[in-house]
């Protein structure tokens, strides 16, 4: 299926065209049908010769219902704009081929309708002049009298040839369904309609409903009032909803596939306008889908601008959508290029951003935004609508960097180690979550993955390089090993610690830098004497008691315990009752 979207001046034979080329009647409400004058959307569909079905969203024309029209037009990929023989062009002709042009349809048939009652041909030159510049420039032409069914064949044949151009969508894209109409069935539940304009709606599928964030079940599902599995855009979809009641859905409000949109109420774009961005009123409409939000608008630069929405809603980068000034009826285009802008809070920011987004292109790519937020985890860029970009520094499974952004974390990582070590000699090491918050990164594991040679990660510190000890903790670990060289075991009292100089700051930094090794109990020995108490106590006839290891190492209980409890504690001594084993090799594994 493909869907066409009505456009023109009120009462130049939009639904008329629609019935006459579907057969179906587009005017739903009575009042419409008894004053001759549509006031909301209208509906139909007809197979074409080639086998295409086209669905026609027929639109007000009257100037009061510029919003309904809008609602219509915005997620609908062509339109069908309709231009009368005897009145040329009009007020609301030149309203609705602006929004379509701000908008970016480009694919479309201009109709010259009532060839019957005035010569088209002045008509069609007029439209034609209006139509050079915009968008819908390439579209065809055609004359039609819907009274008498003359061109009526040849505009089929047109709005076939028009379908098969149109662009295919992804149907594995993320749905977003805008709502344009919702209504209640008794015994059926909530049903809500609109143009799914990609990606596929199956019946059980979860959706969110935006912008409340309430999740509903699609119960039933139809198409051209047909029963329906699965449906893949484009299409007219009818979604039948569990989860929802009648009075929390309205006109503009969307259905989107969890976790695969931004939902914001801050965006960067970029304004396609006939006058600077600084000279567009502060406060608008944004038109996007059939949605109205009223949003506040500040200048960046003279085609950029931050717009701040008074709801949230589910957008990508390069999204397109329309600004509408009903006050001076004017209507200006934007592409939405940053959905997760940065704040501009000092001054010159705004200026430095307007230079910044000067350079972006209207689609912006998963480079260019990784670029410009440094890290991103995967799902950040899948929510904006972005690829992976191939050059990022993958960081785990879920994060990646922009190759100059890591290595500049890197060297302030490095920095941030070495100011800290000159101040902290006898600490010299940086909490992991202190750094995380310093570097300004989302997770603990980045900081983890910056560490590379000469720094180095140790009990959740990190070290830079050159971060050996002071001159007197080190002249200090010398003269406990001079008097450690006679007798291994024979670790010092509290009061020969504090006379060689090392006070419990220094040991606690020696033990750090592998200097020292610290036991339970106040025990200080050498690096290494653990592996030689080992080696003696595995030639003790086996088991043995920690007499028997008091005496095979030449020491007081104190450090025979302190240094069997390490040793217990790596595993490399075995307690059974007040026993102790040395497995040798062979025991092992069992």
């Amino acid at each position: 299926m493909q869907v066409v979207a009505t456009a023109g001046h009120v009462d130049h034979g939009k639904s008329t065209l629609v019935r006459a080329l579907t057969g179906m009647e587009p005017d739903r409400l009575a009042e419409e049908r008894r004053r001759g004058l549509t006031l909301d959307l209208g509906f139909a569909w007809t197979d074409l010769p080639s086998g295409e079905r086209l669905a026609f969203v027929d639109v007000p024309g009257h100037e009061k219902f510029v919003t309904t029209m809008l609602a219509g037009v915005g997620p609908a990929p062509a339109v069908l704009l309709a231009v009368a023989a005897d009145e040329g062009w009009m007020p609301q002709t030149e309203e609705h081929l602006a929004a379509i042009d701000a908008l970016g349809v480009r694919h479309g048939v201009l109709v010259i309708t009532r060839s019957d009652v005035a010569d088209p041909k002045l008509a069609l030159r007029q439209a034609r002049e209006r139509l050079a510049t915009t968008s819908l420039r390439a579209c065809e032409s055609v004359t039609v009298s819907a009274t008498t069914g003359a061109g009526l064949p040849e505009l089929t044949a047109a709005l076939d040839r028009l379908a098969a151009r149109l662009p295919v969508p992804d149907t594995e894209a993320p749905v977003r369904l805008w709502i344009d109409r919702a209504f209640t069935i008794a015994g059926s539940g909530t049903v809500v309609t609109g143009t799914l304009a990609a990606g596929t709606v199956s019946v059980g599928d979860e959706l969110l409903l935006m912008p409340t964030g309430e999740r509903v079940r699609v119960r039933a599902l139809e198409s051209a009032k047909e029963s329906q599995e699965t449906v893949q855009g484009v299409a007219r979809v009818a979604l039948n909803l569990r989860g929802v009641d009648r009075d929390q859905v309205e006109r503009g409000m969307a259905l989107v596939t969890p976790g695969t949109w931004t939902f914001t109420t801050c965006v960067d774009v970029r304004v396609s306008s006939d006058e600077p961005s600084g000279r567009l009123a502060r406060q608008l409409i944004l038109h996007l889908g059939s949605s109205a939000t009223p949003v506040r608008l500040r200048p960046l630069g003279p085609d950029t601008a931050r717009l701040t929405l008074n709801a949230r809603l589910p957008l990508h980068v390069g999204d397109t959508a329309l600004l509408r000034d009903p006050g001076r009826r004017t209507i200006a285009g934007v592409h939405v290029l940053d959905v997760r802008p940065p704040t501009l809070v000092r001054r010159g920011a705004g200026a430095a951003r307007a230079r910044e987004l000067a350079s972006w292109p209207d689609r912006p790519g998963g480079d260019l935004l990784l670029r410009r937020h440094g890290i991103l985890s995967r799902s950040d860029l899948r929510v904006m609508g972005c690829a992976p970009p191939s050059g990022a520094v993958p960081l785990g499974a879920e994060w990646l960097a922009d190759p100059a952004h890591w290595e500049n974390l890197h060297r302030r990582l490095t920095d941030e180690l070495s100011r800290h070590a000159a101040a902290n000699p006898l600490a010299p090491g940086i909490p992991v979550e202190t750094l995380r918050l310093r570097l300004g990164l989302p997770s603990r594991q980045l900081v983890a993955s910056l560490v590379r040679p000469p720094l180095r990660l140790a009990e959740g510190r990190v070290y830079g390089p050159g971060t050996g000890l002071p001159g007197q903790i080190t002249d200090a670990v010398e003269r406990l090993a001079a008097d450690l060289a006679a007798a291994p075991f024979e670790a010092p009292t509290a009061d020969r610690l504090t006379e060689l100089g090392l006070t419990p700051q220094a040991i606690a930094a020696a033990e750090r830098a592998g200097a020292l090794l610290r036991l339970p109990g106040g025990v200080v020995l050498l690096p290494g004497t653990d592996d030689e108490a080992l080696r003696i106590l595995t030639a003790l006839p086996q088991p043995f008691t920690v007499s028997q290891a008091r005496q095979a190492l030449d020491t007081s209980r104190r450090v025979a315990m302190a240094l069997l409890h390490h040793l217990d504690t790596r595993g490399l001594t075995r307690r059974t009752g007040d026993t102790r084993t040395c497995p040798r090799p062979a025991d092992e594994g069992k």
